[in-house]
């Protein structure tokens, strides 16, 4: 598969109006390459097209050329546009394209010269690698060019918002890029680096950083009301990335040499037991002005385990066993120790009511810590995530409420936006599924249920492609019942990134290996009675 995004840097930014205006005025001509106007590239059932500015011209008429004539595929002002094809074809096809120039007034001013494009089946390894590639450009093409983090959303009402854990999870998703050949490892460190730029000067609250900033100011943007400090979950998230990272880039080049050294810095200065309030109990915000007012006790079962096995691991500032012992296990009947069948499946640990709940408690704590050979006195934790899948995918299949496409390959009830709007925790149970499924359910449990999850995959993309997948991977959220837009056409930080980190923890283990090799992260790992594999 050939490697695109090396070839526009900027370009994709640049022609998805709407969602970066920083680079609105940006010249395509600046990065194609010398002498062309039109290019295309072929996959498994689309064609990618891109194409020149041309004075003049309002519109772009996409045109397949054959020898039964013309056929118009599509209208666009923009200067990209993706072709999908009905169906994978079983032996390689050649398509033929040029872009017609139209005027102001309706008048042809020009057409591209002809361009060809090969779309064939891929294998299922060649599947996953393109979903991975598409998505990483949410954090290299739509970065921030402020700070280098990740914008929280593609479409936010929060001017320069970015993300400190979709940052997190952007890391790992870059460095999953390295792996794989899409961008390179001095790039990688350069953008890393620029990101802990921006995480050294932002003002942090005892360490943690704030869960959202204007990139434009450095300032928190707030939350909620009282959340305008530190957000000790979202630091974990961000630190679990920058470990990676460090993990990752241990190489003898001074930059890798430095930005380990940097990242070091910034660990040591999170002071997790300052959210601890002198108790045995581990608080999610602090802010200068309102204190622990919030009181939001960070209790399981939940997405935040990494916040206590981070914490636990601090060199500087640790928490003590008691406090994993005394607040995440939460005792509280039904919200921590599930112990419950559902559909044949017997769930360790989860919320009772919600058959386990959303996916994303399964995705976010894993991304880094590595699931496989993971137990404590409470759960083994890889056949709990994967249990945990299975039971989501079940009550899909089940479909109770009658949704329209639920089924084997259409399922993933998780965090993401919703249809027809808001933003919602979708998951089994009464109240809490709304027939909506985000592709990041399914594609961030491949590693627990690969040839389940690689089911919705092929659907999403080979049967919905045209309406669930863009120019960053798969839009947020897709509900085929309703009546119009059956998809967000937005991105998420939090759940684009897990998409290709998950995916490259399957492929090749490679952000649990750079993690797990932590000897903070053992040392906290042995303090909180887990064992785990020695990989």
């Amino acid at each position: 598969m050939r490697h695109i995004i090396n070839i526009f840097p900027v370009l994709l930014a640049a022609l998805l109006s709407g969602l970066a205006g920083a680079w609105a005025q940006a010249d395509p001509a600046l990065y194609l390459p010398a002498g062309s106007v039109i290019e295309a590239q072929g996959y498994d059932s689309h064609v990618e097209l891109r194409w020149q500015s041309v004075p003049g011209a309002q519109l772009y008429r996409v045109v397949v050329v054959s020898d039964g004539g013309e056929q118009v595929r599509a209208e666009t002002g923009k200067l990209f546009y993706m072709d999908f094809i009905t169906s994978a074809p079983a032996v390689p096809q050649v398509y033929t394209y040029k872009v017609v120039e139209v005027g102001t007034d309706g008048g042809i001013v020009g057409e591209t010269p002809q361009v060809q494009a090969t779309v064939r089946r891929f294998s299922d390894d060649e599947l996953m690698a393109m979903v991975q590639q598409y998505t990483l450009r949410y954090f290299v093409e739509f970065a921030d060019p402020l700070s280098g983090m990740a914008f929280e959303r593609s479409d936010g009402p929060r001017p320069n918002c970015v993300t400190t854990g979709g940052t997190g999870f952007g890391i790992m998703a870059i460095v999953a890029g390295v792996e794989n050949g899409f961008i390179t490892r001095e790039d990688a460190v350069g953008r890393i680096g620029k990101i802990v730029t921006s995480l050294e000067n932002f003002p942090r609250f005892h360490g943690a950083w704030a869960h959202w900033y204007d990139s434009s100011t450095g300032r928190p943007y707030h939350f909620s009301a009282k959340d305008n400090g530190g957000d000790l979950v979202e630091t974990a998230f961000l630190m679990q990335g920058l470990l990676a990272a460090q993990g990752y880039f241990d190489g003898e080049a001074p930059a890798e040499a430095e930005l380990g050294r940097r990242i070091e810095k910034l660990w040591r200065e999170v002071e997790w037991d300052h959210y601890t309030q002198g108790q045995d109990a581990l608080y999610w915000h602090w802010s200068p002005e309102h204190g622990f007012e919030m009181n939001h006790r960070i209790q399981g079962y939940d997405e935040t385990l990494i916040t206590y096995i981070l914490a636990a691991s601090s060199p500087t500032h640790p928490i003590s066993r008691r406090v994993y012992e005394s607040c995440w296990v939460n005792r509280k009947d039904g919200e921590f120790l599930c112990q419950t069948d559902f559909y044949g499946i017997l769930l360790p640990l989860g919320k009772r009511m919600q058959m386990g709940g959303p996916l994303f408690w399964v995705h976010y704590s894993y991304i880094g810590l590595c699931p496989k050979g993971l137990r404590d006195r409470y759960a083994n934790y890889w056949e709990q995530n994967r249990r945990y899948t299975l039971v989501n995918r079940a009550y899909c299949i089940d479909n109770p409420y009658g949704w329209t496409g639920y089924g084997e390959d259409f399922w993933g009830l998780t965090a993401s936006d919703a249809l027809p709007r808001g933003y919602r925790a979708h998951s089994p149970g009464i109240g809490n599924d709304t027939g909506t499924v985000a592709p990041t359910g399914a594609l961030s449990s491949l590693p627990y249920t690969p040839q389940e999850s690689l089911a919705v995959l092929k659907n999403l993309y080979r049967n919905l492609g045209q309406l669930t997948f863009g120019p960053f991977g798969f839009y947020d959220a897709v509900n085929l019942g309703m009546e119009g837009e059956k998809t967000t056409g937005s991105y998420l930080a939090i759940d684009q990134g897990p998409i290709v980190g998950m995916i490259e923890n399957h492929r090749h283990g490679t952000l649990w290996n750079a993690f797990m090799k932590n000897a903070d992260i053992r040392a906290g790992l042995d303090k909180l009675g887990f064992t785990y594999e020695n990989n």
